[in-house]
């Protein structure tokens, strides 16, 4: 799977205020760390958020290789009516689960798991397209995975706050997992396609590609659109993790997640504290 491919970031200046959201998140990333609080003023949209995530990728040296999909729930939505948003995947935290033995989350912050149905564009979208419906999205050439999203953030209470925090550090992701291929995905009947969730010996939700509003197309057609209006149009190879199949399932370092896809296969690894990186924020 070649998924390599790096974006250019948003033009954006930074304010002391962004910059200082951007410097807080980066540096616990780096360093493993938890954050008591919000580092700053929470952006007042979903576009300023979106600027503080493109300057924090912008800083983060490593390229981006996907998306994350979370739902945004209609009472936390703001002007811009978007009902779902984006969070980087970065190259050196996607692992093929066959390889795959633990992911790490952040100690102090929050940690979960997700159930993802992922999907590798297999052609490059038209660069000049923004809006795409569910059946424009399916036409795209892809394939389809089975996965496990790592959610995790130096911030504990990153989903209470909402999504305008959410976006501001990458999505409240921290890793994506990619398992099994689905083969000739569009002939599967949705309500079929069915997953499961367990940390140790619990199983802690089920549902599949039904749990996510309006099903896999509506969730890649919101990826498509919403990246080419930032200016970042997906390219071949480029991944997108489609929303939570079964729920967020919180984890802490040392327990252990499976994910089962029905008649496709599972995903199993281990839970770790994050340490420090080298070489990636600068």
């Amino acid at each position: 799977m070649n998924n390599a491919t790096a974006h250019p970031s948003s033009h954006a200046t930074p304010s002391d205020d962004t910059s200082g959201i951007v410097d807080a998140f980066l540096d616990a990333r780096r360093n493993g760390r938890s954050l008591p609080d919000f580092p700053g003023v929470i952006p007042d949209d979903l576009e300023a958020a979106y600027a503080v995530q493109d300057q924090a990728i912008a800083r983060w040296a490593d390229p981006v290789v996907g998306w994350k999909v979370g739902y945004i729930a209609a009472e936390k939505r703001d002007a811009s009516g978007d009902d779902r948003l984006l969070g980087p995947v970065f190259r050196s935290r996607l692992q093929q689960a066959e390889t795959a033995t633990a992911f790490e989350i952040f100690d102090g912050g929050f940690g979960a798991i997700e159930a993802e149905y992922v999907l590798r564009l297999d052609a490059d979208a038209p660069a000049d397209k923004t809006d795409w419906t569910p059946e424009d999205a399916a036409a795209l050439p892809s394939t389809l995975f089975i996965g496990l999203e790592v959610a995790s953030s130096p911030l504990a209470t990153i989903n209470q706050l909402g999504p305008r925090v959410v976006v501001s550090d990458f999505g409240n992701n921290n890793g994506l997992v990619v398992g099994a291929e689905i083969p000739d995905w569009r002939s599967h009947d949705e309500a079929a396609l069915t997953a499961e969730s367990w940390i140790d010996d619990a199983r802690v939700g089920s549902g599949g590609a039904t749990t996510l509003p309006g099903g896999l197309r509506a969730a890649i057609a919101f990826a498509l659109g919403r990246s080419a209006r930032r200016g970042r149009p997906l390219k071949a190879g480029d991944l997108i993790a489609t929303g939570n199949a079964t729920g967020i399932h919180d984890i802490l370092p040392g327990q252990r997640a499976r994910v089962v896809f029905a008649g496709f296969g599972e995903i199993a690894l281990t839970a770790r504290a994050a340490g420090p990186v080298e070489g990636i924020a600068r």
